[in-house]
């Protein structure tokens, strides 16, 4: 059977498996156990061998012992409760602008995700906090919706990210080592906090029945004391994100280093919160066992699949088919953008980075795109899985924790500008590729 066919055979076989809701690692490595035998003439000898020798290279991988130590440190401040504090104090300082308290939220997100880097987290954490909050202070429920979501996805990207940790030990190249994706990764997380700024300031500027101020009662405290209160919650996360960032752009340790340096931090801010007891470690440990094992599942699930896929010729048929179109070498990144972007609305992220990051890096690489500049555009795109209906995650981890009042149409016609943002900030990196690549210039040459 050609390439071609076996190409077209195993992606229609991969979609039809996952519509009918099989577990989407389970299904990978099936679909791949499938066409590996049929590639191989059903010698299973040979599909075992080569199953047995992929995996075991990713359970050798050093930089993916990073991942169960920032998801343990996020669990831990999850329930340390380290946001709350700082979503009261800008609730106080911010809360006089129109559209104050919505920016008070992207604002703590954006510190947020910068200590978690965990979707989930993030967004049942602002969930539970601000979206009863927003509905009180008289904000339109999909403009609270929006803000909330769009803001908490913000995790995924801004390190310390498991999906530039995943990314990092996938490629295995110098070019987009984690330490390179994470310097990468910053100007692109802040750029998208500060359109998301941006946007609700203007739209609350000139409507403010979508975000009104806060009454003036709540706002008795003097300019001293909106300082203090500020810094006191501030100051705590924002050490730890020294720590671990600190230490990985200086060179002074490994971002696996620095993980486990993040969760010792973790359990001090819990101590000082007076949230470290027995309860939590074993409650964030719990966590951190299923969700390592989910993400471990897919990456071998999406490791066998490349192998099968690129062995019989698939990577080159794609190839092929993308460097021959006659069109600028910008047309065909568009195109797998578009690729992207579509899969992120009904693919986890995961499989997504798995399935796709093999086949496109050489296509990139063969259209003298720089890698580390092409991989955070990927990894942009992907933030933006996270609010695309269908099955935006994000969308429904807020529908789980909100109030009653927040449905589902409310919550699909509220992200859909902040898409409409995160589309426009990946043209922008596009059009401007230093907003990429100066950091890692400056920390790394």
């Amino acid at each position: 059977m050609s390439p071609e066919i076996l190409t077209v055979l195993m992606f229609a076989t991969l979609v039809a498996a996952i519509a009918m809701g099989y577990p989407l690692a389970v299904t990978l490595a099936a679909v791949a156990a499938l066409f590996g035998l049929i590639d191989y003439g059903f010698n299973y000898h040979i599909v075992f061998n080569l199953f047995a020798n992929n995996v075991w290279g990713i359970f050798l991988n050093y930089t993916l012992v990073a991942v169960p130590l920032f998801i343990f440190m996020a669990q831990v401040l999850d329930r340390s409760k380290v946001s709350e504090g700082l979503f009261d104090a800008l609730y106080i300082v911010m809360g006089g602008l129109r559209g104050g308290l919505g920016m008070a939220v992207i604002v703590v997100s954006t510190v947020f995700a910068a200590t978690t880097g965990i979707i989930g987290a993030s967004v049942v954490a602002m969930g539970l906090m601000a979206g009863p909050a927003l509905l009180r202070r008289g904000y339109e429920k999909g403009m609270a919706a929006g803000i909330i979501c769009s803001s908490g996805t913000l995790g995924i990207l801004i390190p310390p990210s498991i999906m530039l940790v995943v990314y990092g030990g996938l490629t295995g190249m110098r070019e987009t080592s984690v330490g390179n994706l994470f310097a990468a990764a910053i100007l692109p997380g802040l750029l998208l906090s500060g359109l998301y700024l941006v946007y609700v300031a203007v739209r609350c500027g000139v409507n403010p029945k979508l975000g009104p101020p806060i009454p003036m009662a709540d706002r008795t405290y003097s300019t001293g004391q909106k300082v203090l209160m500020t810094l006191k919650s501030f100051v705590p996360p924002f050490a730890l994100i020294l720590i671990v960032m600190g230490t990985i752009m200086g060179g002074v340790a490994t971002p696996t280093e620095a993980a486990a340096l993040g969760c010792i931090g973790a359990l001090i801010l819990a101590l000082f919160n007076r949230k470290l007891n027995l309860e939590v470690i074993t409650q964030a440990s719990l966590s951190t066992a299923r969700t390592t094992a989910m993400i471990l599942a897919l990456f071998v699930g999406g490791k066998v699949f490349s192998v099968v896929f690129l062995g019989f010729g698939g990577g080159d048929v794609v190839a092929d088919l993308l460097l021959g179109m006659d069109v600028d070498r910008f047309v065909v990144l568009a195109i797998m953008m578009a690729v992207v972007f579509f899969l992120g609305m009904f693919i986890d992220w995961a499989a997504i980075l798995l399935v796709v990051v093999p086949i496109f890096t050489p296509i990139a690489m063969g259209l003298d795109f720089d890698p580390l500049w092409f991989a955070m555009l990927i990894c942009i795109n992907l933030q933006t899985s996270f609010l695309t209906p269908p099955f935006g995650y994000a969308l429904f981890y807020f529908k789980g924790v909100a109030p009653p009042e927040y449905t589902m149409g409310d919550i699909y016609r509220g992200i859909l500008p902040f898409v409409a943002i995160q589309i426009f900030g990946l043209m922008l990196m596009i059009l401007f590729p230093d907003i990429i690549t100066w950091l890692p210039s400056v920390f790394f040459g």
